[in-house]
């Protein structure tokens, strides 16, 4: 019997550190930044499929933060401080500029009146950046994905859905990129993509979430106001580390119900 009781005080334990039960919700005053990259169906064998989250799962979750009362804001709303007077703040926030943005993402946004953040490359197209992180990420997989054209880009912007962020000219890898090129990475992209769509671009994402100690200092010379990371869970300080906010990272892989243990702690 009592052999019986510590198996079922195990098994719960267990339970609690699968499901995160024991995770407690952070305080919904603090926004919730969420970080995409592609909205589309996974592909049989391919290396990156938790880059990939299906437009079902991507409307589940948009339709979920919708029904229980989240807001959506940009990423330069956040920078502004909506955030301080109106709960339950949510960003989303896509990365790179692949074209299912567009084709797949953009209408569910519509359809929901929801917005978000595109951070976007310059030079995406026929770009392999995934070999600038590690070196044996080189099948092409990302390379060959379809990017968006720049009129697609154009009308997510006018859409009023997307507000447009930088995220370099060639999605470099700051830790191995001198201080001279990631400065003229930054700024010329900036000043491209501010030229090229009519907008402001005041929000900036490092490329695969790698920055060195005088990343962020060059991010506001660039004439930036923000800049996220790839990863970190709910930033609790948006105000004070401006050019580091911490974004929770929304994975292919996961359930609606992990989704929402997402938002409510941050992490599964």
């Amino acid at each position: 019997m009592i052999y019986l009781i510590f198996l079922s005080i195990v098994a719960a334990i267990m339970l609690i550190f699968k499901f995160g039960f024991s995770t407690p919700a952070v305080d919904y005053r603090y926004p919730r930044i969420l970080m995409y990259h592609m909205v589309c169906e996974h592909k049989q064998g391919a290396k990156f499929n938790k880059l990939r989250v299906t437009p079902k799962h991507f409307e589940e979750q948009i339709s979920w933060l919708v029904e229980n009362g989240w807001t959506f804001v940009t990423m330069a709303e956040i920078a502004s401080g909506v955030w301080l007077s109106q709960e339950k703040c949510v960003a989303i926030t896509f990365d790179d500029g692949y074209e299912d943005n567009y084709t797949n993402a953009l209408p569910i946004l519509k359809q929901h009146q929801a917005k978000g953040t595109l951070y976007l490359v310059v030079n995406r197209h026929d770009n392999d950046w995934s070999v600038q992180k590690k070196a044996h990420h080189d099948s092409g997989e990302l390379m060959r994905e379809a990017k968006l054209s720049d009129q697609q880009v154009q009308d997510m912007v006018k859409s009023g859905c997307i507000e447009l962020g930088g995220h370099t000219t060639n999605h470099i890898n700051f830790a191995t990129t001198s201080k001279e090129q990631k400065s003229k990475e930054v700024t010329e992209s900036k000043q491209f993509l501010e030229s090229r769509f009519a907008t402001k671009v005041t929000s900036f994402a490092y490329p695969f979430g790698i920055l060195t100690e005088e990343d962020p200092a060059l991010i506001e010379q660039a004439g930036y106001d923000n800049a996220v990371l790839a990863e970190g869970g709910i930033e609790t300080s948006p105000e004070t580390n401006r050019f580091k906010i911490r974004r929770i990272k929304i994975s292919g892989k996961d359930s609606l119900r992990t989704f929402k243990r997402k938002i409510a702690a941050g992490k599964k």
